[in-house]
């Protein structure tokens, strides 16, 4: 049942319960068209990107990509200089992107809720694993690298 505590399953959750709220309880705003499908798409797409450079920085620098496993090394370089989670901010940039898409107003509480969620259950314990085993480096690194933007 771990696997089910992961961030994607997390994000599938909240798009659900997003695209669930734009078709049960529309909100008769249409968003849809210029400026707004392309506020939607830069996110989606930045997102994704955000995710794709995060994975393939953590696999070149050989260190899983697993919330709840320990890491083999503290990975602070390409995306990773820029924030300390690149693909929970990607994931972020998704929901918000997809929840305007759908013309979910309502749900963009959601986008908060999502944050706090993946902040409690996988940023804060990796963040703690990471403090145990890089100490110096890791206090370092959080010196010099915000934990979003």
């Amino acid at each position: 049942m771990r696997w089910l505590d992961m961030p994607p399953v997390w994000l599938g959750l909240f798009l659900v319960l997003g695209w669930t709220q734009s078709r049960i309880l529309p909100m008769g705003l249409d968003l849809s068209g210029g400026w707004f499908d392309l506020l939607s798409g830069i996110l989606v797409g930045g997102g994704v990107i955000l995710v794709a450079l995060a994975a393939s920085e953590m696999r070149r620098q050989k260190t899983t990509i697993i919330p709840h496993k320990e890491a083999d090394r503290l990975v602070q370089s390409g995306i990773f200089s820029r924030t300390r989670n690149p693909i929970y901010l990607g994931d972020t940039m998704v929901l918000l992107g997809l929840l305007l898409y759908w013309d979910a107003i309502l749900a963009l509480v959601l986008v908060p809720v999502f944050v706090w969620v993946i902040e409690r259950r996988f940023v804060i314990p990796e963040e703690n694993r990471l403090r145990r085993k890089f100490r110096a480096d890791f206090a370092r690194y959080c010196q010099k690298t915000r934990r979003w933007l």
